[in-house]
């Protein structure tokens, strides 16, 4: 394999030459497992199913030890710490995130009967868009897919309301804080302020306004084709609606108010491994452990199986996430060091807003948004920022040029729904919607019927608006 070559063929070995700065020495080609890490996720699931179901953690083991094994043997001690800051500083943070609003998110249920009308999926679809920056999108998709499909069930057509309930539940309404979604709180690890995404309220506020009126219109031409019984006279007795386990929501409370604080809290740090970890981010994470914990602990068996709650999505996400985040570790690297590193003429070719806009999403939809985000980020900063310690950059580029960060964040967590693979909710929804016997769209199905003519116009809107 040509990728092996660069244990004997790198033009610096970085351990020997004392250079921490990896992204100069390592080769192109050092990009290969990222690569077919993220097509893999992208492919097998679609064109050998029985096979990814069965054997993913072996495929995203293998790529992962594809690249550590002559990372570590070209780079040595460098190599080491690279792989030990990726695993102690931004993998361990980002699954603690998800874990916890996803076991917290599983111990609330909504119960009651709603009747399936335009406006009432409408209000859905809105309350989880307003939910999901601050319980993330995986904990609004969780918390309320189940009430939406139940309101739905006499129906005939129910794909549409999913497919618009992944666009803005399970993407664009994560868009405000780093709860919301993955590749935000990736930011917020790598230097973001935690209130800076507030910012992009102007840039989601006219995205869902179009999306929410778009879906209106259509969920009311199907509405009218539905039979006179189901529009006029629900099925059943009426049972209000009620929340069970809202005991939950003080948990959720907590991991907010921890991972606020880890934003305003500077105490000092300490060395694990050799990684600096600062004391807030350890106080973040245990505190989330904690509140995980507390909600499985108070929280009845029965209530999360009536919930459905199960924890093969979460372990899905777990062990995908640990392979891309190893064998990503020489693409940021590179870009990071501007034109200096083999990546320089990404550099050199992203540089307007709109797009590090399309750039972003266009990668966001295919491959997933949240290292897409850190990728996009790393170009930012090897292209404006070269040179700067990390956070100092970051800061920077939000002070020089804000537009650039506002068009990689909004890129990564709105095009995200362009696909059921940009974003972990995506295919959460659709397999729970799937289980309930919602006959979901295939792949392109998905992309050709509500892809190219809802998501993209409203896009191409958005970057006339704010980034052109």
């Amino acid at each position: 394999m040509a990728f092996l070559a660069f244990v004997a063929a790198s033009p610096v070995r970085a351990a020997e030459a004392g250079d921490p700065r990896l992204g100069i020495a390592l080769p192109l080609w050092s990009a290969l497992p990222f690569l077919g890490m993220l097509l893999s996720i992208a492919l097998l699931p679609l064109l050998a199913q029985r096979f990814w179901l069965r054997h993913f953690p072996k495929v995203a083991a293998g790529w992962a030890l594809v690249l550590a094994i002559p990372f570590l043997a070209a780079y040595g001690s460098p190599a080491v710490h690279a792989l030990a800051q990726t695993a102690i500083a931004d993998y361990l943070p980002f699954v603690l995130l998800l874990g916890s609003l996803y076991s917290i998110g599983g111990g609330i249920l909504i119960r009651g009967t709603l009747r399936g009308s335009p406006p009432v999926n409408a209000m859905i679809i809105v309350v989880g868009t307003a939910l999901a920056s601050w319980i993330g999108t995986t904990g609004a998709t969780v918390l309320l897919i189940r009430p939406l499909l139940r309101a739905n069930r006499r129906r005939r057509n129910r794909a549409h309301t999913v497919v618009f309930f992944i666009f803005l539940v399970a993407n664009i309404g994560g868009a405000l804080t780093p709860l919301g979604d993955p590749p935000l709180f990736l930011g917020f690890l790598h230097g973001v302020p935690f209130f800076w995404t507030l910012r992009l309220w102007r840039e989601m506020a006219l995205v869902v306004a179009c999306l929410v009126a778009a879906y209106l219109a259509v969920d009311a031409w199907h509405w009218r084709r539905e039979e006179a019984d189901v529009r006029d006279d629900p099925e059943g007795p009426r049972e209000p609606i009620r929340i069970e386990g809202w005991h939950n929501l003080a948990f959720l409370v907590g991991v907010l108010a921890a991972v606020i604080l880890s934003g305003n809290w500077s105490p000092g740090s300490v060395s694990i491994l050799g990684v600096q970890r600062g004391i807030e981010g350890l106080v973040r994470d245990g505190v989330m452990l904690l509140m995980a914990a507390g909600s499985w602990l108070t929280t009845s068996p029965q209530l999360r199986e009536q919930n459905d709650h199960a924890w093969e999505p979460i372990r899905e996400v777990a062990i995908l996430f640990a392979g891309i985040f190893v064998t990503m570790i020489p693409v940021l690297a590179m870009l990071r060091m501007g034109d200096r590193g083999a990546l320089g003429f990404v550099i050199r070719t992203v540089r307007t807003p709109a797009v590090f806009f399309w750039a972003t999403g266009g990668l966001s939809s295919l491959l997933d948004n949240a290292p897409t985000y850190l990728t996009s980020l790393s170009t930012a900063l090897g292209r404006l920022q070269y040179g700067l310690p990390e956070h100092e950059g970051v800061l920077r580029l939000i002070g020089e040029r804000p537009e650039i960060l506002q068009a990689i964040a909004t890129g990564a967590v709105f095009m995200g729904a362009n696909t059921y693979i940009g974003n972990a909710p995506n295919f959460l929804a659709k397999s729970i919607a799937e289980s309930a016997g919602v006959k979901m769209p295939s792949f392109f199905g998905y992309i050709v019927r509500y892809t190219l003519p809802f998501l993209v116009p409203v896009f191409a809107l958005a970057t006339w608006v704010f980034f052109a």
